[in-house]
């Protein structure tokens, strides 16, 4: 496959509600799109690094200055014919998983719609729907929490994701768990706990939850093995997981019983391939975790969750979780089983309307092959 050109647009997405966590309050979200075009059509990529180096070190600075010097040049050098060989390209490159990411499920979009497949049978996905839950972020009282939980039990979610940190913790799992005794319910910490905080994450064990995600340290995977041993409920590990060698690290060390796998923070759909294999050899559950992405992040998402191991609720959700406009068409909507359709049209699966995106691009640069 030859790509005749390229193209990134930086934009900026309003959310239909601040989203807070342990790194912050947002209220917008900046994310890159990376296009890649062919003579038969454009294939289309999101990069979910952030503006600022909260969750990881990558940024949209970052990315857009590895994205256009290194990774864009790499695919428009000369043809390729499929994902490893175009990993082969950036092999020799340390870190910077979001960017890469970004561009292989263009790519990847690009190769799936060329072999008349949908990106899921394209990946080896076997089903036609993916269970979803939904993020919630923290709120100011425990009574709001529950409010706002209901909510989203209201529009028929499943699954309920609460975000917490020291002193937005116990009382308001306790209240979430007292008012909704039966709902499946995890916990995400975004690392804001350390191994000294052992006895009040041990109350968390109290509340019947799925897991706790990432309690500690973003880089840390020995001090969760030693957490582990001291709770009940299972440890999940997300952003300690940027490879695989750190995904047999964490299974070899009992570091967790449960791995999130996100495409952007471990560099690409086949590395998620690769981790979810792995988990799946060693009876792992893995689930698809989310960054806001919009559209065309969220069908490469659900693609990847289709795969079998994919065996605890995604935080993928509905379209409308986020954004009250999106840019890519058709909309992903839930439906009655908390659950979320796959795409099923050759490639990505979902189209992106250009009026849509130059109203939320704040610029935008195209690279033509030499």
């Amino acid at each position: 496959m030859k790509i005749e050109q390229a193209a990134l647009h930086l934009i900026a997405m309003p959310l239909v509600s601040p989203f807070e966590t342990s790194f912050g309050r947002q209220t917008v979200r900046q994310a890159i799109l990376v296009e890649l075009r062919t003579p038969s059509g454009s294939g289309w990529g999101e990069c979910v690094a952030g503006d600022a180096p909260a969750y990881s070190y990558e940024t949209t600075d970052t990315a857009w200055s590895v994205l256009s010097q290194y990774l864009v040049p790499a695919v428009l050098a000369q043809p390729f014919d499929s994902l490893p060989a175009l990993h082969e390209r950036w092999a020799w490159m340390r870190g910077h998983n979001m960017a890469r990411a970004a561009v292989e499920q263009a790519a990847a979009a690009l190769l799936a719609a060329d072999a008349d497949q949908s990106l899921a049978t394209f990946l080896g996905g076997e089903r036609t729907s993916v269970p979803v839950g939904v993020s919630v972020g923290i709120q100011a009282t425990p009574e709001a929490l529950v409010d706002t939980v209901a909510g989203y039990l209201a529009q028929g979610y499943g699954r309920i994701k609460l975000k917490i940190k020291p002193g937005k913790d116990i009382a308001f799992v306790e209240a979430v768990r007292r008012a909704y005794p039966a709902v499946l319910l995890q916990v995400d910490a975004n690392s804001a706990y350390t191994l000294a905080d052992s006895e009040r994450l041990r109350q968390l064990d109290d509340f019947n939850l799925l897991l706790i995600e990432q309690p500690l340290d973003h880089d840390d995977i020995y001090e969760h093995s030693l957490l582990q041993r001291q709770l009940r409920t299972p440890i999940c590990l997300d952003e300690s997981i940027h490879t695989l060698l750190h995904a047999r690290a964490a299974l070899a060390l009992s570091a967790c019983r449960i791995i999130n796998i996100k495409v952007g923070r471990v560099g690409g759909l086949i590395p998620a391939r690769q981790i979810h294999d792995l988990c799946q050899a060693h009876g792992v559950p893995v689930w698809c975790g989310g960054m806001l992405e919009t559209g065309v992040g969220r069908a490469a998402n659900l693609a990847l969750a289709s795969l079998p191991n994919f065996r605890l609720p995604g935080d993928i959700s509905a379209s409308s979780r986020y954004y009250t406009a999106d840019i890519a068409e058709p909309t992903f909507s839930l439906n009655p089983d908390s659950t979320i359709s796959v795409p099923t049209a050759p490639g990505l699966g979902v189209i992106v309307n250009r009026e849509a995106l130059l109203r939320v691009t704040l610029h935008s640069a195209t690279f033509s092959a030499a």
